[in-house]
C-alpha cells in the first residue's frame, strides 16, 4: 500500500492554514524551534493515526503477514513501518524539499539543498525518523508504542515529538521551551521530571537488544541495579521510556545498544522537561547506522530526574563495569 497523495496534500494544507511555511526556498527565513517542533507534532500525530487505523484493518494475523525480519529473528519491520515512513518523509518534504532525512527504513536523503546551504553544514536541518518505535509492541498489539521524530539544525536537536499511536498523547519539546504533552481532548500539560531524590526509591526505566548475546550481559546490569533501586520497568519503547522521564511517570531511564531514531526525539524532551541526559554525539549517530562503532555498552543513553541523577548514573556505571567482567 502506498500513501494516498491526495491525502497528504491535505495534511500539508491543513498545517500550512495554522501558520506554518509551507516550503523553506533559498533565501527563505529558517523557522524558529518552535516552527520546527509544532511541524513534528503534525507529522507525528498524522503517521500514528495512520499506524493505529491500519493495526485495526489488518488486525493480528495480518500485522504479522505483512513482516519481515532485520538484524536478527527478533527484530521485526511491517508493511505499516513502510507506509508510516513513507507519509512521514512527504510531508517533510512538503515543508521542506531541501531538509536532509534519516529515517529507520529509508536511510539518509541528504535533501535537495542549494550549493550555498550544502557549503553551511552547521545549518543543515536534519529530521531523525522511528515510524514505529516498538515494532514487536505492533506486532503484539501491545499498547505502548509510538512515531518519533526529531529534528536536528547542524548538529544539535532541537525541536522533536513522539506519539504513543494507542493513547493519542503527543510529547512535544523545543530547544529552550521546555516540554508538554497533548491529549486527544485538546489538553496540554507541561510537563517535568519527578522530585524522587534517594536510589532506593528510584522507578528505572530500561530496554534490551535484539542480539540475545548482549541481552545476557544487559541481563547482569538490570540484576545488579535492581538490588539498588525500587524496580525496574520495560515496556519497549525507548522513545516512551524517555517521555515517561519527563512526565514523572519514571524516575529514570537507560539503554544499550539503541539508534539515533529511537531517542533523538524523547531525549530532548526528557532533557527540556529537567531530566539530565546521556546520548553520544550526534556526528557519531547521524547516518545509515544510527549508532557509533565500537561496543554498545560504551555508548549508553540514559536520563534521569536532576535530583537523582548523580547518584543513579554512578550505580549504573558501577553495574556496567560489573557486567562486562
Amino acid at each position: 500500500m502506498s500513501i494516498n497523495s491526495r491525502g497528504t496534500e491535505q495534511l500539508a494544507s491543513r498545517a500550512d492554514n495554522r501558520g506554518f511555511s509551507a516550503s523553506n526556498s533559498p533565501g527563505s527565513v529558517r523557522p524558529s524551534v518552535r516552527d520546527l517542533r509544532d511541524r513534528a507534532v503534525l507529522i507525528a500525530r498524522a503517521a500514528a493515526a495512520h499506524i493505529a487505523s491500519r493495526r485495526v484493518e489488518l488486525g493480528s494475523d495480518g500485522v504479522l503477514a505483512s513482516s519481515e525480519t532485520k538484524s536478527s529473528a527478533v527484530d521485526p519491520v511491517t508493511v505499516v513501518d513502510r507506509e508510516s515512513e513513507e507519509l512521514i518523509r512527504s510531508l517533510i518534504k512538503t515543508f521542506s524539499s531541501s531538509d536532509r532525512i534519516l529515517g529507520e527504513e529509508g536511510g539518509l536523503d541528504d535533501g535537495a539543498s542549494s550549493p550555498a546551504q550544502a557549503a553551511n553544514e552547521g545549518e543543515a536541518v536534519t529530521w531523525i525518523v522511528d515510524p514505529i518505535d516498538v515494532t514487536v509492541n505492533f506486532l503484539y498489539g501491545m499498547p505502548n508504542f509510538a512515531v518519533s521524530i526529531a529534528c536536528a539544525v547542524g548538529d544539535e536537536v532541537v525541536a522533536g515529538a513522539v506519539a504513543n499511536a494507542s493513547s493519542g498523547e503527543i510529547y512535544s519539546a523545543a530547544k529552550g521551551e521546555g516540554a508538554q504533552v497533548s491529549r486527544r481532548d485538546g489538553t496540554v500539560q507541561t510537563l517535568s521530571c519527578s522530585p524522587t531524590a534517594e536510589l532506593e526509591k528510584t522507578l528505572v526505566a530500561t530496554g534490551f537488544s535484539y542480539s540475545a548475546s548482549l541481552r545476557q550481559v544487559q541481563g547482569r546490569i538490570a540484576s545488579q541495579l535492581l538490588g539498588e533501586c525500587r524496580d525496574i520497568r520495560r515496556m519497549g519503547s525507548a522513545a516512551l521510556d524517555l517521555c515517561m522521564v519527563a512526565h514523572g511517570r519514571v524516575d529514570a531511564y537507560y539503554e544499550h545498544d539503541i539508534k539515533i531514531w529511537d531517542y533523538a526525539a524523547g531525549a530532548l524532551i526528557a532533557a527540556e522537561a529537567g531530566a539530565r541526559i546521556r546520548v553520544p554525539e550526534f556526528t557519531q549517530c547521524a547516518n545509515v547506522t544510527g549508532r557509533p562503532e565500537g561496543d554498545p555498552l560504551d555508548f549508553g543513553v540514559g536520563a534521569a530526574n536532576s535530583e537523582v541523577a548523580d547518584a543513579f548514573f554512578e550505580a549504573l556505571d558501577g553495574a556496567v563495569a560489573q557486567a562486562r567482567n
